[in-house]
């Protein structure tokens, strides 16, 4: 299948996904009038910012009141405010992270990148290479993202300084996963998108991870040590957030190994400057 029709597999794609989350909240199927970018950013709108509530509350709810002082002591709760003021930084930059995503399905619809719409085009086995080699590339591109935000001064200061005002256990919870300047979020999610101009991507697999994206950082955000080799958990995002210099990693510690940069939680805190 070639061109057009092959082309068309993707808008058939992005079509049911906009079925399902719009039909649920726009009946009788008004959002279909709406131009395709239009109804593509609508529906990432909707599906992220429940994803960032949602998962949240839950988790907020579990280790700060169900869990009361069973993962982390009293004093390292954040205050609602706090909270409170996390949650309108991020859905204040909500509408414009969801421009990435809108932007990347536009591409892969216009056959501008490397996507293929099923797994059955190359076999399990190349589309598990093909996967490992996108995240090591997202990975790399993400850490480089992150540290040369906090290196290049103008873009700490102006960007990236947004985030950081986060910088305790008790000014740190799950809704500070997103609490970003709209313009450095989108930053550190390019990887994603530049992946799929180099990389055959399977294009669910990546509309999924885009979603993963909200999961992980409200779980890096919650000041638990998961001790789980080789994940850059909360425990080594919370030294980040607390020296500045550390632990820029994404999904894992290798590329902070790999550069000099790891810090590891375990470590005397003394040590950790």
């Amino acid at each position: 299948m070639e061109g057009a029709d092959y082309l068309h597999q993707f808008v058939e794609e992005t079509d049911w996904y906009n079925g399902i989350v719009l039909d649920a909240f726009i009946p009788g199927g008004a959002w279909k009038r709406l131009p395709r970018p239009l109804q593509s950013w609508l529906r990432n709108y909707i599906g992220g910012t429940l994803l960032y509530f949602v998962s949240g509350f839950i988790w907020c709810f579990y280790i700060y009141y169900w869990k009361r002082n069973v993962y982390l002591p009293k004093d390292a709760v954040p205050s609602n405010k706090a909270m409170l003021l996390q949650i309108i930084v991020a859905m204040k930059a909500m509408p414009w992270y969801c421009a990435l995503p809108t932007l990347s399905e536009y591409m892969v619809e216009r056959g501008w990148t490397r996507c293929f719409s099923s797994i059955t085009e190359v076999g399990w086995p190349t589309y598990i290479a093909y996967v490992t080699i996108y995240l090591v590339f997202a990975e790399f591109g993400i850490y480089w993202m992150h540290r040369e935000l906090h290196d290049i001064k103008p873009l700490y200061k102006y960007l990236h300084a947004t985030h950081h005002i986060y910088n305790k256990q008790n000014t740190l919870s799950p809704f500070a996963g997103l609490a970003f300047h709209p313009l450095d979020g989108i930053l550190q999610a390019l990887p994603h998108v530049i992946a799929l101009f180099l990389v055959p991507t399977h294009f669910m697999t990546h509309v999924l991870l885009l979603f993963c994206e909200a999961l992980w950082t409200a779980n890096i955000h919650d000041c638990i040590h998961g001790k789980v080799w080789p994940v850059m958990g909360a425990g080594y995002h919370t030294i980040h957030h607390t020296t500045y210099r550390h632990n820029y990693g994404h999904y894992t510690i290798w590329m902070d190994w790999m550069f000099g940069s790891l810090r590891d939680p375990e470590e005397d805190p003394k040590k950790v400057e």
